[in-house]
């Protein structure tokens, strides 16, 4: 076990309380058995990994795993666990997606895409991303560049 790093002393000279200085309050999330339903349920539906990993945290920290066991399991820092649990606290079950206007914006248009499944199907070859980005930026009638791909 690991040993506190400061031991506070009553006036009487007996030990009062052991601990560890770097530690906080323990962050403990409660859920009702639907919410733990419907977090469980995430793992097998339709959506990001980011968003299951993070239903994944909460119900651990529902289940008692301390912020630090939780982080080492997904080898995340203690921060990022307790950023995900306190999104839980404020914002419920949307608080595990990202906000909007996150991330990469997106740099081609649909016809571009379209442009290059037509050409997928007609050409017996496969192409790499930077390929299909040469190939549409030299063969695509509206000149545009994928640059997103490449």
């Amino acid at each position: 076990m690991k040993k506190p790093n400061y031991v506070k002393i009553s006036k009487y000279g007996e030990d009062i309380k052991r601990g560890n200085k770097d530690m906080g309050a323990r962050l403990r999330v409660f859920l009702t058995r639907e919410q733990d339903r419907t977090l469980l349920n995430l793992r097998s539906a339709d959506v990001p990994q980011k968003v299951k990993d993070r239903a994944e945290v909460i119900r651990l920290n529902a289940h008692g795993w301390y912020v630090e066991k939780i982080a080492a399991h997904f080898n995340w820092t203690p921060q990022t666990v307790r950023e995900v649990l306190h999104k839980w606290e404020k914002h419920g079950l949307q608080g595990l997606w990202e906000l909007p206007g996150r991330g990469g914006k997106t740099k081609y248009k649909e016809e571009d895409i379209v442009f290059l499944e037509e050409c997928l199907k007609k050409e017996p070859r496969t192409y790499n991303s930077l390929q299909l980005a040469q190939k549409l930026e030299r063969d695509c009638p509206k000149g545009t560049a994928l640059r997103a791909i490449a």
